[in-house]
């Protein structure tokens, strides 16, 4: 049992012992209990796959433009069913500017119980009121640990392979416009390995018609449908 629930101290052994029949002292529970290097507390993974359904992640990535002037871009993710659910540019994104993105991102009755970000000097004080405000419990990662939040990172990344390396973009309106058709793409068709081959957004089987290729993005992806 000590192995098994690494959270439960001598008390709760020796309590599921006595509802087993076992009679035995608590001291001598705590005697056999498994030493423990550090606490008993659940690891970061832990906590990811424990509250994923209520879980959102955020944050912001840099993309050049023709003119050589840097725009930012900001994108919000939930990690259950890795659904991209805000995506905005700016040029200067200051913490008021955040704290409002949140708040067009989820409406009262949407708003998840945890965020995670990094530590970025722009999430500022207006962000964390915005979240307390909102009922959202805010959770930085570590300093220098990107793979904590591995899941935003990794649709970043995503964004840049499948879309921004082969765009060039030539201000913050069509920044806007690229980043919002691949986030329907992303959404709505492209299947993920972590979904069981399915997109964020259930996409049906499709069994008759005609297969019909519909170019997305100028052609650089496509959807494919039955017609």
């Amino acid at each position: 049992m000590s192995q098994a629930n690494p959270l439960w101290g001598a008390p709760r052994i020796h309590g599921e012992l006595l509802k087993l029949g076992f009679e035995v002292a608590q001291s001598t529970v705590a005697k056999y209990m498994v030493r423990r290097r550090g606490p008993p507390s659940q690891g970061w993974k832990t906590f990811l796959l424990n509250h994923a359904p209520h879980i959102v992640a955020i944050d912001l990535f840099v993309v050049p433009t023709a003119g050589f002037k840097l725009l930012y871009g900001l994108v919000i993710i939930r990690l259950r069913r890795r659904q991209l659910v805000w995506i905005s540019v700016t040029t200067n994104p200051t913490a008021y500017w955040i704290a409002r993105q949140i708040t067009e991102a989820f409406p009262w009755e949407q708003a998840p119980k945890y965020l995670i970000r990094d530590r970025d000097a722009s999430y500022g004080l207006p962000v964390t009121r915005r979240l307390a405000a909102m009922g959202i419990r805010d959770r930085p990662t570590a300093p220098r640990s990107p793979w904590q939040n591995g899941h935003v990172e990794r649709l970043i990344g995503s964004i840049r392979r499948e879309c921004l390396d082969h765009v060039v973009i030539l201000g913050e309106a069509h920044l806007r416009q690229v980043l919002n058709a691949y986030a329907d793409y992303y959404n709505g068709f492209r299947t993920h390995r972590a979904l069981a081959k399915d997109a964020p957004l259930h996409r049906a089987t499709e069994l008759l018609g005609t297969i019909t290729a519909l170019p997305l993005l100028g052609g650089l992806h496509h959807k494919y449908c039955r017609i």
